[in-house]
């Protein structure tokens, strides 16, 4: 694997191919953190005020926000690192036209195929499609349901991708960065003899996550790649989906932090969430250069460093529980200036029409 899943890292300590915890059912692993949310929201006596931290954005960037809702809260100094994209509603029996909408919306902004398209209202990379070619896109959009919102976005071809969590109290004009994960896609290499579904099954992290690759290559399962032919298993940059996530804390450099209070500050109120980049190379994220924001997050998302294999439990909880606390202290500093937070009755409700659309979208990259 190119992940070079046996090798130490620069610090020494050779990870596992899972953690303890990696692949707890979420019932489990979250059941500790929905109990200290509760005990947070009877502490501030309102169980939604991380939707008051981004007051922008629907319940703050909980879940059931829109994508290219926050991605237009960008001023001119932010839009230019940030992939450019264009929006198009998906109509009833009208999908050729939805295609010429798209195609032509992306010329007119200059993006050129390959692209990537994904339902505006999301998460952890449900639905997200790489296209190649306009004579993709049809197909690909045939595969979502009518009414929903699709963003198709220029590929950020930077080979580094890195989730930057930042955080930057209401009037300050500096912030800081909490937490720095690279997100890798796990690429076998070919032998000329094993077909795909041996290569996944005989590789030591892989042959335990078969259940996430194996229905993502269907109908490519037998074939036998060349000697020395790279085979990458998944597009999407998820966890959840089988990418491999490192931690990259250390790398939260001043130019790094500089040059995100420069890009957050045009962004209207974003004090809380993760910022998804691709990157030239990790020498140029440290410097705060050469790369394109791809995706920003609200309160919803984690501090993704927690899924490197070696994170311990407690070192996971740990972060998990100062992120909900700073999301918690956050939304009540916006909410002492007037801020209004959604409310418990509307975060469920938009957190139920999330999980609706996420069971509709088709499978991804």
């Amino acid at each position: 694997m190119s992940s070079q899943t046996g090798t130490p890292d620069e610090d020494g300590k050779a990870p596992h191919p899972l953690s303890l915890f990696e692949f707890w059912p979420g019932s489990i692993f979250y059941t500790p953190i929905v109990l200290y949310w509760i005990a947070l929201g009877l502490r501030y006596g309102d169980f939604s005020v991380p939707s008051a931290a981004n007051p922008c954005i629907e319940t703050g960037g909980l879940c059931g926000e829109s994508k290219s809702g926050i991605l237009d809260l960008a001023g001119p100094v932010a839009n230019r690192w940030i992939a450019p994209y264009v929006t198009q509603m998906l109509r009833k029996g009208l999908r050729e036209e939805d295609a010429k909408a798209i195609t032509v919306a992306l010329s007119k902004k200059g993006i050129a195929f390959p692209v990537v398209v994904k339902p505006d209202i999301g998460c952890n990379g449900t639905g997200v499609k790489l296209v190649q070619r306009p004579s993709d896109l049809l197909p690909v959009l045939r595969q979502f349901p009518s009414g929903v919102r699709i963003l198709a976005q220029a590929l950020a071809t930077g080979p580094v991708e890195a989730g930057l969590f930042y955080i930057r109290e209401p009037g300050a004009t500096s912030g800081r960065i909490t937490s720095i994960t690279y997100k890798e896609s796990p690429v076998l290499e070919g032998d000329g003899v094993a077909t795909i579904r041996e290569l996944i099954m005989r590789d030591t992290r892989t042959s335990l996550l078969s259940d996430i690759y194996l229905p993502r290559l269907e109908g490519r399962l037998d074939d036998v790649p060349a000697c020395g032919e790279p085979v990458q298993l998944v597009f999407t940059g998820n966890h959840c989906k089988g990418s491999i996530f490192r931690n990259g804390c250390k790398d939260a450099t001043p130019a790094l932090t500089r040059r995100l209070d420069e890009i957050i500050g045009d962004i209207t109120e974003f004090h809380f969430g993760r910022i998804d980049v691709k990157a030239a190379s990790i020498d140029a994220l440290r410097r705060g250069e050469d790369f394109e924001i791809i995706e920003l997050n609200g309160v919803g998302s984690e501090a993704t460093h927690i899924w490197d294999s070696r994170t311990t439990l407690w070192e996971a909880y740990r972060a998990q529980f100062f992120h909900y606390r700073e999301a918690f202290r956050i939304g009540a500093m916006n909410r002492a200036r007037g801020r209004k937070t959604c409310g418990a009755y509307t975060m469920l409700r938009y957190w139920r029409k999330q999980r609706r659309l996420l069971a509709l979208y088709p499978l991804n990259d």
